[in-house]
């Protein structure tokens, strides 16, 4: 995982198996059924509708996960949400969406072993504690 610990590093968090990690703790927000995005399954519409539905299939199916770039995942959250996820990270826009672009389809494709996306809030939370602990524990 040598570039997500640059990126983590570059975040202020911390990579590989200790410490607490602010990206990925965004990122299990994201992925909350109450979240601005409306979970995984909202998030994964928010691809769809801007023509990414492809690599989020990816991530979520059994195959090999697609890329997304930095440029994509600010189309897709748009200039607003990118920006709260940077001042939470302390850092600027375009650090904060290579982060989301090297985590987000780790994450997706760890919570969806069997190509499928968890049923219900309580599997989604149990999920990405799993998940968290599993990373960066």
């Amino acid at each position: 995982m040598g570039l997500l610990d640059g990126v983590m590093g570059a975040l202020g968090g911390a990579g590989g198996n200790s410490g607490s990690n602010p990206l990925l703790d965004i990122v299990t927000q994201m992925l909350s059924s109450n979240s601005q995005n409306g979970g995984l399954a909202g998030l994964a519409k928010s691809f769809q509708d801007k023509g990414l539905g492809d690599q989020m299939a990816s991530w979520i199916g059994t195959g090999q996960n697609l890329p997304v770039t930095p440029d994509q995942i600010k189309a897709v959250l748009g200039g607003g949400q990118l920006g709260q996820i940077a001042s939470q990270l302390g850092t600027n826009e375009q650090q904060a969406a290579d982060g989301l672009a090297d985590l987000l389809p780790q994450v997706i494709d760890k919570l969806t072993p069997n190509g499928q996306m968890p049923q219900g809030d309580d599997l989604m939370a149990q999920g990405l504690a799993l998940l968290k602990g599993k990373l960066f524990g």
